[in-house]
């Protein structure tokens, strides 16, 4: 379907969604996805000028901000109908070598910011008796690679902050999923090929079939648009007996 056409299903008229890391990658295809089915979208992120720039594109808003800065998180309040927390950084080490200051910059903008922006978030979505709170985890939130130690701990701990939050937002008409894809083609990835090939050893030529999908049935990388086509119905009032679940979207990785 595409998303800017005019057959999309305005099923998000009247909410308010925030999306971070949305200047670019997964998070700008569900900007785009989530206004064109008629939401007002809050375009987060540290690239400001990406930010508005694509808040302009969509007729959203655009919120510059370090998420890593989780002492000015601790005070936010956010009045948001729908929160997908997305914003994400990838170190690829193996643990004799990682940097301890690198593992918890990303356990603080993976896990703890996301817990800072739901703890804001859920108060405005319990007094209007709904909400959606959508989680873009990773497959390496339910299997593990090596030398990703720091992700897969953040994505880990993220699945079950996803499920908690679950269980508090259910009598509150609040749900919680996360969605779990394998390799997407995003920047991050792009630049995962050239470090995978350092550590393994092996041009980068190889590194998609050797490394990234060797365990997929479906031999390519997700886009972000089906990424966000997930997004934007696991937001809509059809999902609304969704929460607490885990939706894979790995080419078959996690069947095996």
């Amino acid at each position: 379907m595409d998303a800017q056409g005019p057959d999309v299903e305005k099923n998000l008229n009247g909410r308010k969604a925030l999306v971070t890391g949305g200047a670019s990658g997964i998070g700008a295809a569900c900007v785009r996805e989530l206004a064109a089915r008629g939401a007002k979208v809050v375009v987060a992120d540290v690239d400001e000028a990406g930010a508005a720039a694509l808040a302009d594109e969509v007729g959203g808003t655009s919120w510059a901000v370090d998420l890593l800065d989780v002492e000015a998180l601790a005070a936010l309040s956010l009045d948001c109908d729908i929160l997908v927390n997305n914003a994400g950084i990838q170190r690829i080490s193996p643990i004799e070598d990682f940097d301890p200051v690198a593992f918890r910059r990303i356990l603080a903008l993976m896990l703890e910011a996301p817990f800072l922006l739901i703890r804001a978030a859920l108060p405005h979505m319990y007094a209007n008796g709904f909400g959606r709170i959508i989680n873009l985890s990773s497959v390496h939130g339910l299997r593990a690679s090596p030398f990703k130690s720091a992700y897969v701990s953040a994505k880990h701990g993220l699945e079950g902050l996803s499920k908690v939050t679950a269980l508090e937002g259910g009598e509150h008409g609040v749900t919680s999923n996360c969605i779990n894809p394998g390799y997407v083609r995003t920047p991050l990835v792009e630049k995962q090929i050239a470090d995978q090939s350092r550590v393994h050893g092996i041009p980068e030529s190889e590194v998609l079939a050797k490394v990234m999908l060797t365990d997929s049935a479906v031999k390519r990388l997700v886009e972000p648009e089906e990424v966000a086509s997930l997004v934007a119905w696991l937001s809509s009032d059809a999902a609304g007996m969704v929460t607490g679940a885990s939706y894979t979207m790995d080419g078959g990785w996690s069947a095996r």
